[in-house]
């Protein structure tokens, strides 16, 4: 008998079911979205404005597991969607929090207004002490949110709409610190949309350094060094 793949999460059993229950819920969706919608730029955005797809379990734990190992106290996710993964960042800040001292949080954007709704019913059901009092919500556009109040960043999480991709990460840019990490899901199945970000962030000059990483449809980690 094979023994099952180990979770890095280190998180009550509430937690692990709802976490588990709110995946099925997103591959139940998920599967009934049309088969072309990862490859067809065209209308992808206006598609998955209401949809509930989070990002993959496993990558959930990879990035839990990656914000751990380099002791991330200030993350930003870039679009939080329903809150999902922003519960792992949340647990990863506060462990991290708990061992390390000192202060932190995830700064999560939503610019849908339904959508930061249920990201905060999930929130609550986690717990505010090991989840909400980590989070920072800034709803809105978040090329305005972000202007203000950002501490130096650890990691980032970028799951968004393409077109503000890259300005997001340009506005973010002067808070990173060397070391730092930015995830950016979908890396294969969604290079056309990410172009000018994959390209910026591949460009010799840029400051970074590489890895898609073989998870579904790719996993993109780059380093600012």
């Amino acid at each position: 008998m094979s023994t099952p793949a180990p979770n890095p999460v280190v998180a009550p059993d509430h937690i692990h079911a709802l976490l588990n229950r709110l995946h099925q819920e997103s591959l139940t969706q998920e599967a009934a979205l049309p088969s072309t919608y990862l490859s067809s730029p065209e209308g992808f955005d206006d598609l998955m404005r209401d949809k509930f797809i989070a990002l993959d379990q496993d990558k959930c734990q990879f990035v839990y597991q990656l914000a751990r190992a380099i002791g991330a106290r200030n993350i930003v996710e870039i679009g939080t969607s329903f809150g999902v993964s922003t519960i792992y960042l949340a647990l990863a800040v506060g462990s991290n929090l708990d061992h390390l001292g000192g202060e932190g949080k995830v700064i999560a954007t939503e610019k849908e207004h339904t959508k930061a709704e249920r990201a905060r019913q999930h929130w609550k059901e986690a717990g505010d002490s090991l989840v909400t009092r980590h989070i920072d919500l800034r709803e809105g556009d978040l090329l305005e949110t972000l202007k203000n109040n950002i501490p130096q960043i650890d990691l980032i999480l970028l799951d968004i709409w393409a077109p503000v991709a890259l300005p997001a990460l340009k506005l973010l840019e002067p808070r990173l610190r060397s070391g730092a990490v930015v995830i950016i899901d979908n890396s294969i199945s969604s290079a056309t949309r990410y172009k000018e970000l994959l390209d910026h962030l591949r460009s010799p000059t840029s400051g970074y350094t590489n890895l898609t990483l073989p998870y579904s449809n790719g996993l993109e980690m780059c380093v600012k060094v």
